[in-house]
Parts: C-alpha cells; structure tokens; sequence
C-alpha cells in the first residue's frame, strides 16, 4: 500500500518534486501560498504548484497561514503518513510537525549544513564551486532538522543561480523519491546535522544587488550570476537604471573604480580589482541586449579612461 503523502510547496522549483510524488506515491493533498497580485497590472496569480495540481486532479488548500484551525483540520482530515516539503514559504508549527506518523520531510537546495535558510541557492553560487540537495526531516528550527540522504552538484563557473534552481529541483525530486521508501520502512536512519559547520543565507532584498564598485571585478561577477533573474544586480548610466543580466571579469591593473571602459566592444565598468565587462545588460524600460548592442546606442559610455582593451 502506498503511503499517503500531503504536498506543501509553491514556486516552480517545488514542480518537479510534486510530479515525481504523484507518478511514484499516494498524494492526497496539496496546500500552497495564496494567489497574489504580480505584474505591472498586478492582477492576481496563483502559485506555480496551484497549476500542477489542479492539472493532476490533486484537493489544493491555499490558507494565509497554517496557524488556522480550518488548515490545520483539513490536514488531519487528510490523515498523511508523512508531509513533505519543497519551497513552501510558511514556517510550520509543532502541531503540523507532529500531525503524520512520519512527520515531515523537506527537500532544501544545499548541502545542509552548509547555507541554511532563506537564499541557498544564491549563496552556492557567490560562494562556493559545488552545492547539492538534502532531504531531511523536518523539526521546529530553521533547517536544523536531522539529515536523510544528500547529493552534490557541481557550479560551472558560467552558470547563474537561476540555472541552478533548475538543475536542484530536478536533482531534489529524484533524491526524494529515493530516498522516501527506506526513511518510511526505517532502513533509512536520520542522522543529526554538525552545528560547527552551520552557515546561514539570509532572505535577499532587490536593495541588495545594487553593484559596488569598489569590490573586485570577480567578487561583482559572481553576485551578477547568482542574483540572476532576482533581484538581479544594476547599475546607473546616465541617472537610469542599468540592469546587468551577464558580466565577466577581466584584469586589468590600470583600471579605475567607477570609470568606463569598452572591451574588446563591450563595455566595462572599473572596479577595485580589474573590470566588470557587461555582456548582457538592460535599460529601464528598454528590452535586454547584448553589450555590443547597448554599446552602440550608448553614445556616452566612452569615459576620459578610454579603451581598456
């Protein structure tokens, strides 16, 4: 007899854990966030997962928060042996916790302890040249739940941190598959996490990638990979906002923090170390082009500093 699982997850990145739980187990409920306004029209837009499950013919609760008794009763009303977890964005209480015979079970992005928290992704990539998934279960404190099974993944060093969500949640999904059958018939033993090696990824602000200059051109680089699609990093040209959607760096002793420069007909801003040369780059309100492209309309860019190679 399959066991009876409830769902709880809502960005794209949960999509591919709840398809493989509903090819491989018994998935009785679903709850995801609320529908929620987006958009320059900010009309109302329900949860990527909300669509999956609707498509599957999955029961889809979407409380405001798990603290109210009609979530929590229409969760026993489900009677799970185990709730399992993807991206959900809610804290879950005790009671949740302790509701299936199983408890709950929750797939994050990193290899846990490493990066805790709210933005494992985008911590990987500005820090670290591999990451992975970790399916643990779940206990009241931030990510510090007993660990079942990991697997590592590697980070080209062109890859962004959107690329990456990709390539975790497809990884995450077939880890948990996996590894759900021998946690249930307890072969599968959690194991506690080591507290010494504990580090944290704190929730992003679009205040924070805002590009600082000063900082060495390879530090910039990755911030540009790992805050791409959001909030993505920007500069300003000419009092607007330059959005920077790829940039590599390249050395050069002679360069001036803040100046601008054009590389090999891209171009390039100065920093503390070498320059931050745009590759792909976005005016506001202007479609996303190449840096070439943008070059060759920007006709300001050329600084006193002149070519730089």
């Amino acid at each position: 007899m399959k066991p009876r699982i409830v769902f709880m997850g809502s960005p794209d990145f949960a999509l591919p854990t709840l398809q493989a739980l509903y090819d491989s187990f018994d998935v009785v409920g679903v709850v995801t966030q609320p529908d929620r306004p987006a958009g320059r029209g900010r009309e109302m837009r329900p949860p990527e997962v909300k669509g999956l499950a609707e498509s599957l013919d999955l029961p889809v609760i979407q409380p405001k928060t798990l603290k109210s008794a009609e979530a929590f009763a229409q969760l026993a009303a489900w009677n799970p042996d185990v709730i399992v977890v993807a991206a959900f964005g809610q804290i879950l209480r005790e009671n949740v916790l302790n509701l299936p015979a199983y408890g709950c079970v929750n797939l994050h992005a990193s290899l846990l302890p490493r990066w805790r928290g709210a933005a494992p992704v985008q911590a990987a990539v500005l820090h670290d040249d591999v990451t992975g998934v970790t399916i643990m279960k779940m206990d009241k404190g931030l990510d510090t739940g007993p660990i079942l099974s990991q697997r590592a993944l590697d980070i080209p060093p062109e890859m962004t941190a959107g690329e990456l969500f990709d390539q975790l949640a497809q990884l995450g999904a077939e880890l948990l598959v996996e590894t759900l059958p021998g946690y249930l018939s307890g072969e599968i033993v959690p194991q506690p996490q080591d507290e010494d090696r504990a580090t944290y990824a704190p929730k992003i602000e679009k205040s924070d990638g805002e590009l600082d200059l000063g900082l060495p051109a390879p530090a910039l680089a990755r911030l540009v990979r790992a805050y791409n699609p959001w909030p993505g990093t920007f500069q300003t040209f000419e009092g607007q906002y330059l959005k920077v959607h790829r940039a590599k760096a390249v050395a050069n002793g002679r360069a001036v923090p803040g100046e601008r420069y054009v590389y090999q007909d891209q171009p390039a801003w100065g920093t503390g170390e070498g320059l931050l040369v745009l590759e792909e780059v976005q005016l506001a309100g202007k479609s996303r082009v190449s840096g070439e492209a943008f070059l060759r309309g920007a006709k300001n860019w050329f600084s006193a500093e002149g070519n730089a190679g």
